[in-house]
């Protein structure tokens, strides 16, 4: 019997901001790599999450959603999308049901021309009836002739299983880019930033959210447990006293929140401090956003 040859490549994730990009890279991982909420721009890195199978593996790319830059963070996370765009082996447009457009046309134009192979996922069918769903496949059909259009709802799995499927079939022969134990390329600190920063989008209302950076700067970890220090940044000193609170009590939440959410990711006890501090101005600092990790 012929031998099986090994598949790689890198699947990047395309679309504007609340279609259900992180879901759906959690959904086909397997693991809460991308933070969730219902806020737009979740999402501000590239995140990779790593498929293995005995034959293949897969590298999926969550990317910021895509958005008309204000100030240079944007710009930054914009970047990371055109760079999934250029080295992706596979593209996927993932679009919810009323869309018609990217929001950036240049990239709209940019997806259109690449010769990768091409899947405009529709998500969230399950929130709209069958007959807009027949609508939205001729529109995207009609938009991408040479893509191929699933319907899909990364929340409840519905095609998540045949998806996956497809995507192996479309990458191409070549050795694992990472090692087959690998489930993502970044570091524990920043799965801790991100678990902090989606409490702190879950709680808080208004700019406070996208204000907000967080460094880790401890991460000492024993065979119990891991003992974590986080400091959260602010641009102005009344934003701090918004995200600590009435004698703390906002942040103790945060840090509840993030506890809770960090144990059953490492699948070990936590214990988190959590500190809040001014960095002026820090979304607009190039200084601050190479630090940050923004500056690619």
């Amino acid at each position: 019997m012929e031998e099986k040859k090994h598949k790689s490549g890198f699947v990047s994730i395309v679309g504007n901001p609340n279609v259900g990009k992180s879901t759906l890279m959690n959904a086909l991982v397997g693991k809460e790599l991308s933070i969730i909420t219902a806020k737009a721009q979740t999402t501000r890195h590239r995140i990779l999450g790593i498929i293995n199978g005995d034959d293949f593996q897969m590298v999926l790319s969550d990317t910021p959603g895509v958005i008309k830059p204000a100030y240079e963070m944007q710009t930054s996370m914009m970047n990371f999308v055109k760079e999934a765009l250029i080295d992706g082996d596979v593209l996927t447009y993932l679009v919810s049901p009323e869309e018609t457009v990217l929001k950036d046309e240049k990239l709209f134009e940019k997806i259109k021309k690449s010769k990768a192979p091409l899947l405009i996922l529709i998500n969230k069918i399950d929130l709209i009836s069958q007959e807009a769903l027949e609508a939205a496949v001729l529109h995207w059909q009609t938009e991408f002739p040479k893509a191929t259009v699933y319907p899909i709802s990364a929340l409840t799995g519905f095609f998540i299983p045949e998806l996956l499927e497809i995507l192996i079939g479309h990458l191409p022969e070549s050795p694992a880019y990472f090692p087959k134990d690998q489930l993502t390329d970044k570091p524990e600190r920043f799965f801790v930033n991100e678990s902090i920063r989606e409490q702190i989008l879950e709680l808080y209302s208004k700019e406070i959210p996208y204000s907000v950076e967080v460094v880790t700067e401890d991460f000492l970890e024993d065979s119990k447990m891991i003992k974590i220090r986080s400091v959260i940044l602010v641009e102005r000193e009344t934003q701090k006293g918004i995200i600590i609170g009435h004698k703390g009590s906002a942040l103790k939440r945060v840090g509840i929140g993030a506890r809770k959410s960090l144990e059953a990711f490492f699948g070990k006890k936590i214990h988190l401090e959590l500190y809040v501090k001014v960095s002026k101005n820090w979304r607009t600092n190039m200084q601050q956003l190479k630090r940050f990790g923004y500056n690619n």
